[in-house]
């Protein structure tokens, strides 16, 4: 059974009607408000000449206005296609030459640091920004904010978009109807990829749906929760079921600065966090255990959620309830393990949970193989001669009952000792902690025969250095960070820092072998 979620979130707000929707700082949506957003901003678009199928190139902050955009475009028929301008000027063009928008929506802050005037310095500083006014010819441009010098000049403002919301009675106003079929494209989301070859995902508002809904009835999300996440695929589910999502201060990141974090949970029944965010958060409430709120439900997910962080996230908040998300790009979420459970599962590998509705599974010569409605529609550049009809994970799995066991993944495993070691388990939460540009793990052999060395090489976000080497300040900040994040059994034996990570191919892959025999001969001349 499939769920279209545009018609998931209407009939929340038309349930929910008086209901706190979203919250951001001291301003709050209803239910009722939402819906007049999405209808104004969906009837402005088709009276600017929107068409049913138009693509957005969206790189619009999760504010009260970017929620509402977001959703108003689909709900005109639209596709959002998520931008993100740190990838750089020349894959950012790549994507959007992929993507082929006729329309961009971009903060305006970003159209005047990236126009002629002021990208020089932006480059001086850092930041390598495509030009939004030129990237897409013969685009419409929509700018959230006040104007700035740099916005083109017949750019709409999204505000003017939601005035309707507010100049007309719910009454006059009409509602908001799907334009186009459930199962066309929705959302891209560009995942990976080289500057000649962009990988993006692409989503139907059926899988999406389909996806969230399962998600948001397993996280028993209710009229009354206050979610705190700026992350849209938790917050959707949010709205599903009637909760009310509450969005961070500006400013308060939570791995970043989470001392800002804390001011939003008083106010909070159910919070959201990545692993490394989580990590950052504890240590603070470690030191200042009095502030440590209280919490109906902890949501973990964004990378594996490990034993070391899930025992002290159950230390800290031994009343809540836990649940580790297990997900991809592709199928979001695929499953949720509760975190008793999870802890309580002392068989080899990672419990990651029972399988939501709406995903298929099965393991194929012991890779974990998933389908269903809540599959994306496939891979942009693959479409539409290629549709995505079941995604191999690259995971190794055992399904028991309709519950999954990961045991590693399918290549890159090395050993220690009695350990296999599978780096993709780790690499995508170490590469959440702050300063790490990118991360690879890798095993070294060592003297005595079948057994390896771990070694951690981190490219830092800044200050990087000119060869590899084991003297670097972020060195210090990542090996504090790992006892808290990932096992002990593989707690890494080195920790280098590189200028960049080896690769090959047209896609860009990290090329491990590369990156071993570059550590073992730093590791000889270094002796």
């Amino acid at each position: 059974m499939t769920t279209d979620i545009l018609v998931a979130l209407l009939d929340a707000c038309r349930v929910n009607a008086d209901a706190p929707a979203v919250s951001h700082g001291k301003r709050t949506l209803t239910y009722g408000e939402l819906e007049a957003r999405l209808a104004s901003v969906a009837s402005s678009l088709k009276r600017m000449g929107f068409l049913p199928g138009d693509r957005v190139l969206f790189s619009v902050r999760p504010n009260l206005d970017g929620i509402s955009l977001a959703l108003g475009i689909i709900a005109a028929g639209g596709t959002v296609v998520f931008a993100d301008p740190g990838a750089g000027e020349s894959m950012f063009r790549a994507r959007a030459a992929l993507a082929a928008p006729r329309w961009v929506a971009a903060e305006s802050v970003l159209y005047a640091a990236s126009s002629r005037a002021l990208r020089g310095l932006a480059r001086r500083r850092g930041v390598e920004l495509p030009p939004y006014g030129a990237v897409v010819p013969d685009a419409r441009h929509l700018y959230a904010g006040r104007w700035l010098p740099g916005v083109p000049r017949t750019a709409t403002s999204v505000a003017s978009l939601l005035d309707d919301a507010f100049r007309s009675s719910s009454l006059s106003r009409p509602p908001v109807e799907p334009t186009v079929k459930a199962d066309h494209e929705a959302l891209i989301i560009f995942t990976s990829g080289t500057t000649d070859a962009p990988k993006a995902v692409v989503h139907s508002r059926a899988s999406l749906g389909t996806g969230l809904a399962g998600f948001a009835a397993h996280a028993r999300f209710r009229p009354g929760d206050r979610l705190l996440t700026d992350q849209l695929m938790i917050g959707i589910p949010a709205l599903i079921g009637g909760a009310n999502w509450r969005l961070p201060l500006p400013g308060a990141d939570p791995g970043a600065t989470p001392e800002k974090y804390l001011a939003s949970l008083p106010e909070t029944d159910a919070l959201f966090m990545v692993p490394a965010a989580l990590d950052a958060l504890l240590r603070l409430l470690d030191a200042t255990p009095s502030k440590t709120p209280k919490l109906a439900t902890l949501l973990i997910g964004g990378a594996p959620v490990l034993r070391p962080l899930l025992e002290r996230a159950r230390a800290r908040w031994p009343a809540a309830r836990i649940l580790a998300i297990y997900g991809m790009t592709e199928i979001l979420p695929v499953a949720i393990a509760d975190g008793d459970e999870k802890l309580a599962f002392t068989a080899p590998g990672d419990f990651v949970g029972e399988l939501l509705p709406g995903v298929a599974a099965r393991v194929l010569d012991g890779e974990l193989l998933l389908g269903g409605p809540g599959l994306a529609i496939g891979y942009l550049a693959d479409l539409p001669e290629h549709p995505l009809t079941e995604l191999r994970t690259g995971d190794l799995a055992a399904i028991d009952e309709n519950r999954i066991v990961l045991l590693g993944r399918s290549k890159d495993m090395f050993i220690r000792g009695s350990t296999n070691v599978y780096p993709g388990l780790y690499e995508p939460v170490l590469a959440g902690i702050r300063g790490v540009a990118e991360v690879a793990m890798v095993g070294v052999p060592a003297a005595d025969i079948g057994n390896e060395r771990v070694v951690l090489v981190v490219v830092p976000g800044r200050d990087v250095p000119p060869t590899l080497t084991a003297r670097h300040p972020l060195i210090a900040v990542v090996a504090a960070a790992l006892p808290g994040l990932i096992d002990a059994a593989v707690l890494p034996d080195l920790i280098l820092a590189a200028p960049a990570l080896p690769r090959s191919g047209r896609s860009g892959k990290l090329d491990r072998a590369a990156l071993t025999a570059a550590v073992a001969s730093f590791e000889t001349a270094d002796r």
